[in-house]
């Protein structure tokens, strides 16, 4: 339960991070910082998603929760990558870093 809460925490705290930094990015700016913007939404609305499933009871089908957070994962490794070289996106791309292995631990506790 202890790894789900801190999965969790860190989806939160990803979130709220990669959200801040997409909005202050310039929508249709160069590309490299447009595509930054839309993996920093992405990200966001998937660690959000994957707290909801993370607070639900643990009565949870295993399946569905794997697959969830195991594409939490993926996505904040993906908004990672493409904040790395965007000037003061490196505390974000730490926070996605941080969700992706705390994904990374949870997914290691299911059987």
């Amino acid at each position: 339960m202890e790894d789900r809460f801190a999965c969790a925490q860190a989806c939160a705290d990803c979130a709220r991070s990669s959200a801040l930094r997409a909005s202050m990015m310039d929508p249709g700016g160069p590309k490299k910082r447009e595509s930054a913007r839309r993996s920093g939404i992405l990200c966001a609305e998937v660690c959000e998603a994957t707290c909801h499933v993370l607070s639900r009871q643990p009565a949870q089908d295993e399946r569905t929760v794997r697959a969830q957070v195991e594409w939490c994962r993926d996505v904040c490794l993906e908004c990672a990558e493409a904040f790395d070289g965007c000037p003061g996106a490196e505390a974000a791309a730490r926070k996605c870093r941080d969700c992706a292995q705390a994904c990374e631990d949870f997914i290691a506790t299911l059987g």
